[in-house]
């Protein structure tokens, strides 16, 4: 289960009809619980909308051969809520 700095917006995401494309431990041992969706991940309107924890920081990795995404991590637990990296690449954009 994500960490309590993350579980509002996963779960506001998921009600919002976002998919879940993968839930794991995906780089190496200091990510815990990293959850992407199908969808772009607009950060600035997501801080906007909900109380994020200083804890929260935004992640951008624009990988050339290792993976592209945005989103937003927990320095405190390790947990992270993904993104795609580019608006363009999905029709979905959270929050809407």
């Amino acid at each position: 289960m994500i960490c309590e700095h993350l579980r509002p917006l996963e779960q506001a995401m998921t009600a919002a009809g976002m998919r879940e494309t993968y839930r794991g431990q995906p780089w190496s041992n200091n990510c815990r619980e990293w959850v992407y969706f199908d969808c772009y991940i607009d950060t600035d309107a997501v801080r906007a909308r909900f109380a994020i924890p200083p804890c929260v920081t935004d992640h951008v990795h624009r990988g050339t051969h290792d993976g592209r995404e945005r989103g937003l991590v927990c320095s405190t637990c390790n947990d992270a809520i993904m993104g795609v990296y580019d608006r363009e690449e999905v029709k979905a954009v959270f929050p809407g």
